[in-house]
């Protein structure tokens, strides 16, 4: 996939569209984080469809980084992660916005039905786990997800996953793994970008089966709960350049 300039109104000539977002960028102090179920993959192509475009009508502020929604390969979901500088910034942006967005949204999703919207998770990242020499640009995102009992168990988590790891992500095809923990610390969600679907299925097969090191330290961990995983892939929307 190409990074190509917007050709969105002049409010967005600073954006890319349609790429993968810069999750380490230095600039992103917050990150908000949903996923939605459209029933079916027509639902979920409208609702990626038209909350995109909702997004590319409005101005947007200095504090606002990236929106990108992708399509779940299950055929229904759809992930929201969006940066921006701060959640200053964010509830400034929610407290004095045009309410004609948060209606063309409400519209979008109404249309499809019951999508499940409880409104956005707020999220900063907390760690990443990189990976080293993989050439190209990331086509599949993985999203892995955790309850936990608060930021102790949380950061536990993340950091004895980072140590099992030595700091660096394996597998052929990814390109790195990043930790996110909950405004609440009840929830990390692991953004993981891989070259495709298929490379993360070959990694599951061969080193996150039952009985592997990997499921045994989650099973060993106190104040944690694995949600599972889904796979995303298609990004609609805008990333500040």
């Amino acid at each position: 996939m190409t990074s190509q300039q917007s050709t969105h109104p002049s409010t967005h000539s600073a954006f890319l569209t349609d790429v993968f977002p810069q999750v380490r960028r230095p600039d992103a102090g917050a990150v908000l984080i949903s996923e939605w179920d459209a029933g079916s993959p027509e639902g979920r192509r409208a609702v990626v469809d038209g909350v995109a475009r909702a997004w590319a009508e409005t101005p947007l502020p200095a504090g606002f980084l990236s929106r990108v929604l992708f399509t779940g390969t299950d055929g229904t979901s759809v992930l929201n992660y969006a940066q921006w500088t701060s959640d200053t910034a964010h509830r400034e942006f929610v407290r004095t916005e045009d309410t004609g967005l948060r209606e063309r949204i409400a519209a979008v999703l109404a249309g499809v039905g019951d999508v499940g919207n409880t409104g956005p998770g707020r999220f900063r990242l907390y760690r990443s786990l990189p990976a080293e020499g993989v050439p190209g640009t990331p086509g599949c995102v993985v999203r892995v997800a955790f309850r936990t009992t608060g930021h102790e168990a949380a950061r536990r988590l993340v950091d004895g996953l980072m140590d099992m790891f030595g700091g660096r992500q394996d597998g052929e095809g990814a390109f790195g793994s990043h930790f996110h923990i909950s405004e609440d610390g009840r929830q990390v969600v692991n953004y993981s970008e891989w070259t495709s679907a298929e490379a993360h299925q070959r990694q599951v097969g061969s080193k996150l089966q039952d009985g592997g090191a990997v499921m045994g330290f989650l099973a060993s961990l106190e104040g944690v709960e694995p949600l599972g995983f889904k796979r995303f892939v298609t990004p609609r929307g805008l990333v500040r350049a």
